[in-house]
């Protein structure tokens, strides 16, 4: 399946494009392939990735996405097709020679030298002299706030800490690409999202292009400015987040990022009226009492509750429909603080406007 772009809507069609023509592309893929003996990692992969974006490559484990960074490394060489890094075919070129810089998820510090040395050795092995390697280690620990740390050792520091002088080792070098391997996949969830912010800050302030290969949906739409979903080697969709989430293309898609109800060809005709299949967002169907019926431009099923989960604002009302349909719809519990009191086995009526509903390709 090659890569899909919703257009169902032309504002978000326009907001990818400009997105892409904003600048010229720093990364481009054609026709990458990668196998390991009779295993398929990586099958086709075309894309471009803009100087200066924030992009994300997305997917589950063994989806081929992390096969990708490290070609585009050096690490990997293709089976076949090429990798052209600014413009310049650097499909066969050593790692070394490649002007990026790679964060990876276990840091790779040097346990014996201080913060600062780790920092510095990128540089000292470029051969830049020790005034000016001092001067810029020190710039770079400023950036990701360490400045004050560069005499102390890995050992000593925090989760939180120690991937950011991973981040202040790449950047010292001044590559034109950052290659992010799942790099906050060891913090916590609090470390996690405060790191978030910082890279989204240290990106804008350094403007170089920034590649993050991840499996967490909510991570790649908070941080990048377009993402590319990965499944089975394949790319099945890139796009700005909101596009992507908004308006996904395949079943695979909808499904994985974010949650989605979706509605096979099968029961669509019964359910909805018209052919095809369908996804719609949780966030997107109301509930109703049952027997309620839905409001002008409206679709409505009637049910029985399945299950209620309880998750703070929200909560997950999962819906046993007709024909063997099932459906989620979340709620705020701001505004449906009744929505806790539903038990198993009640009678329950959903309803979602007919534009809420997002054709799929199969």
């Amino acid at each position: 399946m090659s890569p899909v772009s919703s257009t169902s809507e032309p504002a978000m069609e326009h907001a990818s494009t400009a997105t892409t023509a904003a600048s010229a592309p720093q990364i481009v893929l054609r026709g990458l392939r990668k196998t390991f003996g009779r295993v398929v990692a990586v099958d086709s992969v075309d894309l471009e990735i803009g100087d200066g974006e924030f992009f994300a490559m997305l997917g589950p484990s063994g989806s081929g996405k992390t096969t990708v960074l490290r070609m585009i490394a050096g690490f990997e060489r293709p089976t076949s097709g090429t990798v052209i890094l600014g413009g310049v075919d650097e499909t066969n070129l050593p790692a070394f020679r490649r002007d990026v810089s790679t964060v990876f998820q276990d840091y790779a510090l040097f346990p014996h030298m201080t913060v600062g040395q780790n920092v510095g050795y990128g540089l000292k092995v470029r051969g830049v002299g020790g005034a000016e390697r001092t001067r810029r280690v020190g710039e770079a620990l400023e950036m990701v706030r360490l400045g004050d740390l560069g005499a102390r050792k890995p050992g000593e520091l925090s989760g939180g800490q120690r991937q950011r002088v991973a981040l202040a080792r790449a950047l010292v070098t001044r590559p034109k690409v950052l290659l992010l391997d799942e790099p906050l996949g060891a913090l916590d969830l609090k470390l996690r999202e405060q790191m978030q912010l910082e890279l989204k800050s240290i990106q804008r302030e350094v403007g170089i292009t920034f590649l993050f290969v991840t499996h967490d949906q909510d991570e790649a739409l908070t941080l990048c400015d377009r993402l590319a979903v990965f499944n089975a080697g394949r790319i099945e969709q890139v796009g700005p987040p909101g596009e992507v989430y908004e308006y996904p293309a395949t079943p695979f898609v909808a499904g994985f990022v974010g949650s989605s109800n979706v509605i096979p060809a099968a029961l669509a005709p019964s359910v909805l009226g018209r052919p095809g299949t369908y996804a719609i967002r949780p966030e997107k169907i109301r509930v109703l009492p049952a027997g309620a019926t839905a409001s002008a431009g409206e679709l409505s099923v009637q049910g029985t509750v399945g299950e209620v989960v309880y998750s703070g604002p929200t909560t997950r009302i999962v819906v046993a429909g007709p024909d063997g349909l099932q459906l989620s719809a979340t709620v705020l519990n701001a505004d449906a603080p009744d929505s806790s009191a539903l038990r198993r086995g009640d009678p329950i009526a959903l309803a979602w406007h007919e534009s809420a509903l997002r054709p799929l390709e199969l």
